[in-house]
């Protein structure tokens, strides 16, 4: 059938996020930062816009994570980036688009996606797209919860 090929191609070009995820070295850390970029063109995450947008976002993670480790015949291959740009998105939500809190948004999701606290260890465990989205999905949230409860109770943040 002639639509593979370019199914195949929707399917690495959505999971990596237009190609970012084939950036050298650190694709995550680069799909975390494109996930930032997007945060920014939508000046915080305050619109409806923005939460259909994470939305959208899962979405395609959930359809083209599990071809696309097929395609590169990996679990979770690291040039998959859908899912840092959903958990980065996850991470900023209901936070004030100030720099330092984004910046901290930043590290500490990076710091969490790479510990994966429970239950984040056992869903990248999984199979297919649950297991490529869901390790994301839960630090992006724990990010969120860590940073509100700092905003919340007036700790000083820093950067």
């Amino acid at each position: 059938m002639r639509t593979a090929p370019l199914r195949d191609l929707l399917v690495r070009m959505t999971s990596t996020f237009f190609f970012i995820g084939y950036l050298p070295l650190i694709p995550g850390t680069f799909g975390s930062a494109a996930g930032v970029g997007i945060f920014c063109l939508f000046g915080g995450a305050a619109s409806p816009g923005y939460f259909l947008f994470i939305l959208c976002v899962f979405i395609l993670g959930m359809l083209t994570s599990g071809r696309a480790e097929e395609l590169f015949n990996r679990k979770d291959p690291g040039c998959i980036v859908i899912d840092e740009i959903a958990g980065m998105l996850l991470a900023l939500s209901f936070l004030p688009a100030e720099p330092k809190v984004v910046i901290l948004a930043f590290l500490m999701f990076r710091i969490l996606d790479t510990l994966k606290p429970f239950p984040a260890s056992r869903l990248q465990g999984l199979h297919g797209a649950m297991g490529v989205m869901g390790d994301d999905l839960v630090a992006g949230i724990y990010a969120n919860i860590v940073l509100q409860l700092a905003l919340r109770l007036n700790f000083p943040i820093a950067v």
